[in-house]
């Protein structure tokens, strides 16, 4: 029966185990024996706390840690033989170490997976051959099993009897305080054989085949890993066990306004925190130029928010330390903070970009291998590049680290997108100047245009309720400084802001000017807006166009039909070839039929059967058809003057 605590096709192909952590032999002989008993020790000793190995028997290396398959299997060994070997020569470790042996069926295939957890009492020494005489300690700075010395060997007795907290044993608790519940779900998670169906293996056996539980005078203590990912509330057992998130409003009031507290089982806050913060990273969606496809960013991209929260809960410590991981939200911003800082070892120049984080020891060992199982944490080293990568593929800034020259803290900071910043100040200041703090609105604005200084969205924002204020002057003078700047970000909607606005006050050719050096949007909704505006400026044929080459687009939205059937009113209206005039009518009569149909817009179905009665006319319809169009406008709004000015007259030439 299968009695390891993990999915060993996952473990063959190196998916929730590092490729350092796994050592492949194509078969057994006595050379192989050597080499094995050398990496048993190597894998106990731990060197850099990642808690051990894993030897597999049958399997062929490729030379990086991946293995050859089909397996070369073990058929003609003797198994019993090999496992006794095994366990022999292990009691001439010294101190004396044994590890876990399973035999397996891989692909039809007998092998062989020995399994080594790191030891409680390293160092430890093996014979350096099998006939005797000299021990050496050996270690695992790699892929390759190597004697210890130097440096190595002087760090490696530092460590001496050291175990690191997670894979402590806690005297102070019983084992009765672990949910069987939680570790089932857990193994099923991981896919593990321990639980699959048919495997009724009491719950001490499952602990002990987890190893979350260690025997002490005849009975069973759990050790700190246990309590952190099967009880329901570590934090009963370490204070400061927990995420805590907090979202601001704005960086420099720094006004709170919502904390959230993620607690339970580590896996279970992590996974919980993760899908939160991910509601708070918004999709932002734009055109490609003069393609059909559209480029997607987020806030925060999904995988550094990850990488980074779980590097926090993976490498703080959680003896004796009772601040919780901390998440705030600002934004600008995402920073993950968590205690203390890096072990010795690792500096800040580790963090700069191209750097590596040097293989020292980690914190915790078994804490790290969980999340590994449930493909939350990744392989040694592949943290801090993987965050960078994921931000320069989403188009956002670099993040950074840091931490104090004590190592209390280690924070690392994502900045948000450049067009979320704009975004979310475009969405506070709404909400300012809808409840009368129209200075704040403006600050806000002015603030967020700071950080982003080519968003045309804040400067629009700013021309509109600047000159809303009557400060039309500066408005100006904001969209002067811009115009020659062409990398200005949505160029375009500064200039239809300010043609808006002239044309408010009725400075129709100052207005046609600007619209005639706008850039054409991108997206289709400012497309329409600009279109609207030209018509509104009687620049018809511009507005025309755009209505004419969108179509596809706004063919099922009755605001731009309606617009569009007025721009080929107006036309026909200026136009002196008849036919020419008839065409763009009857053309102007489908589209406010259709705008008629898709709308449930009482005020604009009225207008729209206004303006189709007027059409009707022009194109000398029958009485009835206009007088009926007529009608509907004024059964919809029967207080507009007016549609029964024009009904009216319409009546009386008829009777006339």
């Amino acid at each position: 029966m299968n009695i390891l605590p993990i999915n060993l096709d996952d473990l063959i192909h190196a998916r929730s185990v590092e490729s350092v952590k796994i050592e492949f032999k194509k078969t057994w002989s006595q050379p192989i024996s050597e080499s094995v008993l050398h990496s048993i020790c190597a894998f106990a000793n731990d060197f850099f706390n990642l808690n051990g190995g894993y030897i597999i028997i049958g399997i062929e290396d490729q030379g990086n840690g991946q293995a050859i398959l089909p397996p070369n299997g073990l058929d003609g060994k003797n198994l019993d033989e090999i496992q006794k070997w095994i366990r022999g020569n292990c009691k001439r470790i010294i101190p004396e170490y044994q590890p876990v042996i399973s035999p397996e069926i891989y692909q039809d295939k007998q092998i062989l997976v020995i399994w080594v957890p790191a030891g409680d009492i390293r160092p430890y020494q093996a014979p350096k051959t099998l006939s005797g005489g000299e021990k050496a300690y050996y270690v695992r700075p790699g892929s390759a099993t190597v004697e210890a010395k130097g440096e190595i060997l002087t760090q490696l007795m530092q460590m001496a009897a050291k175990v690191p907290f997670d894979d402590r044993r806690n005297l102070a608790v019983s084992i009765d305080v672990i949910s069987p519940t939680l570790v089932r779900n857990f193994l099923s998670d991981i896919k593990s054989e321990l639980v699959a169906r048919g495997n009724l293996i009491p719950e001490v056996d499952l602990y002990r085949n987890l190893r979350i539980t260690v025997p002490i005078n005849s009975h069973e203590v759990p050790k700190n890993v246990a309590l952190l990912f099967f009880v329901d509330n570590p934090e009963q057992y370490f204070p400061g066990a927990r995420i805590e998130i907090v979202q601001f409003g704005d960086d420099a009031g720094g006004n709170l306004i919502e904390e959230k507290i993620f607690r339970g089982p580590l896996h279970h806050q992590l996974r919980q925190a993760l899908d939160y913060l991910n509601n708070f990273s918004t999709t932002m969606v734009r055109k490609v130029p003069n393609q059909a496809t559209v480029h997607k960013t987020v806030a925060f991209p999904y995988e550094a928010m990850e990488e980074a929260l779980v590097n926090a809960v993976y490498h703080r410590s959680y003896e004796s330390v009772p601040e919780p991981v901390k998440v705030y939200l600002y934004p600008d911003r995402l920073e993950i903070i968590s205690y203390p800082g890096p072990v010795p070892g690792i500096e800040m120049r580790h963090f700069q970009p191209g750097a590596m984080i040097p293989p020292v020891p980690y914190r915790n060992r078994r804490i790290g291998d969980f999340l590994k199982d449930l493909d939350l944490a990744e392989a040694r080293g592949t943290g801090i590049p993987k965050i960078r990568r994921k931000m320069t593929e989403n188009g956002s800034p670099d993040p950074s680290f840091d931490f104090d020259e004590t190592r209390t803290y280690f924070r690392v900071t994502l900045p948000a997108h450049p067009q979320y910043i704009v975004i979310h100040a475009l969405r506070e200041s709404s909400h300012l100047w809808a409840v009368g703090e129209r200075q704040r609105a403006i600050l806000n604005l002015e603030s967020s245009l700071n950080q982003v200084p080519k968003a045309g969205a804040l400067i629009a924002q700013i021309i509109e309720y600047r000159t809303s204020l009557g400060d039309f002057s500066t408005a100006e003078k904001l969209f002067r400084d811009m115009e020659s700047d062409l990398t200005i970000m949505d160029r375009h909607l500064p200039y239809t802001a300010m043609a808006k606005i002239l044309l408010d006050k009725g400075l129709f050719k100052r207005a046609s000017e600007i619209l005639e050096q706008a850039p054409l949007p991108i997206q289709i909704d400012d497309t329409v807006e600009l279109a609207i505006l030209y018509k509104r400026a009687k620049r018809f044929q511009e507005a025309h166009q755009i209505f004419s080459e969108n179509y596809a687009f706004i063919k099922d939205d009755p605001k731009s039909l309606q617009e569009y059937a007025q721009t080929k009113i107006s036309l026909s209206k200026i136009t002196k070839d008849i036919l020419v005039r008839k065409r763009l009518s009857r053309e102007a009569v489908e589209l406010l039929r259709r705008a008629i149909q898709l709308s449930n817009d009482k005020v604009r179905n009225a207008w729209c059967w206004f303006d189709l009665a007027k059409t009707l006319n022009s194109l000398r319809a029958s009485e009835t058809e206009i007088l009926q169009a007529y009608s509907k406008a004024m059964e919809l709004l029967p207080d507009e003057p007016r549609f029964r000015e024009s009904y009216e007259a319409r009546r009386r030439k008829q009777d006339g």
